[in-house]
């Protein structure tokens, strides 16, 4: 099976400039190609994870792959998928968001193997010296105003209330000049990206051909939605990003885990290394018994694998196992510490301990149980949990013995609904 074969069969081909030239080429000998990240912040999210796979698919494939980090484009923004204008960033800022994505880049790319290395490159290094004037002569001339207009991307704005300030009107200007600059420098032929990069991708490859007169490629890969066709990438505590000190391994895992069960396999081809055997596999244990969450386990474990490594994979893992009520014992603070993060808390003087501080008080101070008649019920019902532990003495008291590193307190009522007495300082 061809590497373009494979990608339709993923589902990660929406379109291309000319594929049966592209798939001859690629079956000639590596390519070099490149997909642009704009350091818009100091962290990807999961939306970027689908174009990092993909040059990673490539370089596996023996091609060479060019993340490029839009340290110029960055500092304008693309107008494709906004309704209103980015704010502007500083050039500290954007150096400061392309040493962390960069960081971010090296998990998922081999920057070190000696065959067919990534090289990460930055528009900015030959995009910033050069003048007004020049890029007009050398770039601007080769555009009409009309296909400038006729870009998807453009339109959307120009038909919205907040429209086009002239800055974004020129981003795809720019963008088909990094792609012109790369094909002249290090004889990149293919430039991948997003369906709703289209435009900008296209604008590349015409450039290339009036000014360079040599072949060149763009292929995208469908945007990636949830089944009701929002967007990819956001969870109730907002975007879920690659950083682990924004989204730690936990909550990324808890991410895909809960992916949609319409959705799981679908991911699982367009996430994942997994061969088509595997995949096929879990779509048929999936489909007798979606209730067992084979796929959903088998996408979380490799997507947070191939983002955070094999061992923050598993305490994230061990994480969800105590939120399934697993016991405590060899969890780690820090893992400890992730766990509570996700769980609502509230604050008790350490002192309370030393008097007595009733399970029934603290299940109401919780939030667990609306009212102490209640909480006494709760804990008849043998529904009370102490860091896991049943508990259905409804005299029992929380004392220092409670305290698990150095100073929470896990209640749990029911299978799933959790809460934490954290010891204020």
């Amino acid at each position: 099976m061809t590497l373009i074969e494979d990608l339709q069969w993923r589902g990660l081909l929406a379109d291309c400039t000319d594929l049966p030239a592209l798939n001859k080429r690629l079956n000639e000998g590596p390519i070099t190609l490149y997909c642009g990240f704009d350091p818009t912040g100091d962290s990807l999210h999961v939306g970027h994870l689908v174009p990092q796979l993909l040059l990673r698919r490539f370089q596996l494939a023996g091609h060479h792959p060019l993340p490029l980090a839009g340290g110029a484009t960055g500092m304008i923004g693309d107008p494709g998928g906004k309704s209103v204008e980015r704010n502007l960033l500083s050039r500290e800022q954007l150096n400061h968001n392309v040493r962390q994505i960069k960081k971010q880049l090296e998990r998922l790319l081999d920057f070190t193997t000696p065959i067919n290395p990534a090289r990460l490159v930055d528009n900015a290094d030959w995009t910033a010296s050069v003048s007004f004037l020049d890029f007009l002569r050398d770039v601007g001339k080769h555009f009409s105003l009309s296909s400038m207009l006729a870009k998807d991307s453009v339109k959307s704005r120009l038909e919205s209330e907040s429209g086009i300030s002239f800055t974004e009107f020129s981003y795809q200007l720019l963008q088909a000049n990094d792609f012109a600059h790369l094909r002249q420098s290090m004889n990149c032929e293919l430039q991948i990206g997003g369906a709703d990069q289209w435009g900008n991708i296209t604008a590349g490859t015409d450039l290339i051909r009036k000014k360079l007169g040599v072949p060149a490629y763009g292929l995208t890969f469908p945007l990636i939605t949830k089944s009701d066709g929002t967007k990819f990438g956001k969870s109730e505590g907002g975007a879920v990003w690659l950083d682990p000190e924004r989204t730690s391994p936990y909550r990324f895992y808890q991410f895909f885990i809960n992916t949609e069960d319409s959705m799981v396999v679908g991911y699982l081809k367009k996430f994942t290394f997994l061969s088509h055997a595997e995949i096929n596999a879990l779509e048929e244990k999936h489909t007798v018994n979606p209730g067992a969450r084979d796929a959903h386990r088998a996408l979380a474990k490799e997507v947070t694998t191939i983002v955070h490594g094999t061992a923050a994979c598993a305490d994230a893992i061990r994480a969800s196992e105590i939120m399934f009520g697993g016991g405590l014992e060899g969890v780690s603070t820090n893992l400890f510490r992730d766990v509570v993060g996700e769980l609502p808390t509230v604050q008790v003087p350490a002192d309370r301990l030393a008097s007595r501080f009733s399970l029934i008080e603290a299940l109401v101070a919780a939030g667990l149980s609306p009212s102490k008649g209640q909480a006494r019920k709760d804990i008849e019902g043998g529904g009370i949990y102490i860091n896991n532990i049943k508990c259905t003495d409804v005299a029992r008291s929380l004392g220092a013995s409670d305290v698990v590193f150095e100073r929470f307190i896990l209640l749990r009522k029911g299978k799933r609904t959790y809460a934490v007495l954290a010891l204020a300082d």
